[in-house]
């Protein structure tokens, strides 16, 4: 078997995902649909833990990563905890298995909504981003009769050295409390009467490579962990973030033990309890998206492979020039040589890949976008009033569909008409 990525390789000439055939899968679910493999999952998890095993240390899977219920149920029964961002999120989490004392609510824009659904359900904490959420959270967690266990997410000011729009502990960046303001914070914490200050959160970036940033952002905010510590005596965790890269084509990536040993290092004397927020890290080398070409054309001298995805399936490769390996489904020796891959929608940026070396293709032919596993489905649109994709989940020779696709009357019904426009007769009949 040659390997493509975790959980998936070719037997023969077929891609499979873990013992599902892919080929025979598109044949039952139709394409495009996205693939994830269970085992690439747990493997992913019990690496991380592995790395953290020494630690007084828990992982909070990152649901923004992939929210489908399938893939939080697969990490909550591992043990995992919940990073969540939204109030959808936190419902999913909950639906998937994950206590309510096991969620970090994150997220700099928290509605008054939001934040007392949070209280109700009991969650773990809240990392708040701004002194007016925390006068906001007071206020809510006061008239609900309760105490909000609150985490200061500070903003350490450190490049994460990674791409500009997926940077966030730089000064300026919208997310974070700055360092003087915590401090602050801290040192009036009983103006907030409602809240119990627990912690301290940190947060860079997301596809980092590079372990100073890391070290640079721990080692600033176990300093300011061990100043707030001395006068504030309910402090007890130092919440570490996630945001670690996988390997989109080939590129090194973060060694686990070398990052474990990072806040080893850092944290080493504070007593606190660690929390890590991984969630690409996990998921987005265990799912592929499958499609089907539907045309082969000439443009321009270039050869244009058109397929059946596009860019509201998986925005990546639009929203970053993101790089996904694109492989055939049944494996090819013939010649390679350049192509274009688009997608249908009619925006020139549903484009995959320009000037990829692939094999001869033709109409049905299919190919795997790999790692697609994170910010994939669950960044995807109706754009064109084009269905969501189905999602399917492996385990050895077992598949399941885990989210199906919706049919068009499914998503018509999703608007309604106001009281002055009639209905018009259907047609159809």
């Amino acid at each position: 078997m040659t390997a493509v990525a975790p959980g998936f390789a070719y037997r023969g000439d077929a891609l499979q995902a873990e013992e599902v055939d892919l080929a025979r899968l598109a044949a039952d679910v139709g394409t495009p649909f996205y693939c994830y493999a269970a085992s690439a999952i747990e493997d992913a998890y019990h690496a991380f833990t592995e790395a953290i095993s020494d630690l007084d240390a828990k992982i909070f899977y990152a649901l923004k990563a992939n929210s489908n219920q399938a893939v939080i149920a697969t990490l909550a029964r591992l043990g995992a905890g919940a990073d969540v961002v939204s109030e959808g999120e936190m419902r999913r989490a909950l639906a998937a298995g994950i206590p309510a004392d096991a969620i970090i609510f994150a997220g700099v824009g928290k509605s008054a909504g939001e934040i007392s659904a949070a209280l109700e359900a009991g969650i773990l904490q809240f990392n708040v981003e701004s002194r007016a959420e925390l006068e906001r959270l007071s206020s809510q967690a006061r008239q609900q009769g309760v105490v909000a266990p609150v985490a200061l997410r500070i903003n350490p000011d450190v490049d994460a050295l990674t791409l500009r729009g997926i940077s966030t502990g730089r000064a300026g960046d919208k997310f974070g409390i700055e360092i003087a303001q915590a401090l602050e914070i801290a040192r009036n914490i009983e103006a907030f009467p409602a809240v119990r200050l627990v912690g301290l959160a940190v947060h860079i970036g997301s596809l980092i490579s590079d372990l100073e940033p890391c070290r640079e952002a721990f080692a600033r905010v176990a300093g300011l962990y061990r100043e707030i510590a001395s006068m504030v005596p309910t402090l007890r965790s130092l919440d570490l973030g996630g945001g670690l890269g996988i390997s989109y084509r080939g590129e090194a990536v973060l060694d686990l033990q070398d990052y474990a040993a990072i806040a080893r290092e850092t944290t080493a004397g504070l007593g606190a309890e660690l929390a890590f927020e991984p969630g690409r890290r996990l998921v987005g080398q265990a799912g592929i998206l499958v499609t089907r070409v539907e045309y082969v054309k000439e443009s321009g001298g270039r050869r244009c492979v058109v397929i059946d995805a596009a860019m509201n399936d998986l925005i990546r490769p639009m929203l970053y020039e993101a790089w996904h390996e694109i492989v055939p489904v049944v494996r090819s020796e013939a010649a390679r040589f350049p192509a274009d891959v688009v997608g249908p929608v009619c925006e020139s940026t549903d484009t995959f890949a320009r000037s990829r070396d692939l094999p001869p293709l033709k109409e049905g032919d299919l190919l795997a976008i790999c790692s697609s596993g994170a910010y994939g489905a669950v960044m995807a649109s109706t754009y064109n009033s084009r269905a969501l994709v189905p999602e399917v989940m492996v385990r050895g020779a077992e598949h399941a569909v885990v989210r199906s696709r919706p049919t068009y009357d499914r998503l018509i019904a999703l608007d309604s008409l106001p009281h002055w426009l009639a209905p018009m007769p259907d047609l159809r009949r």
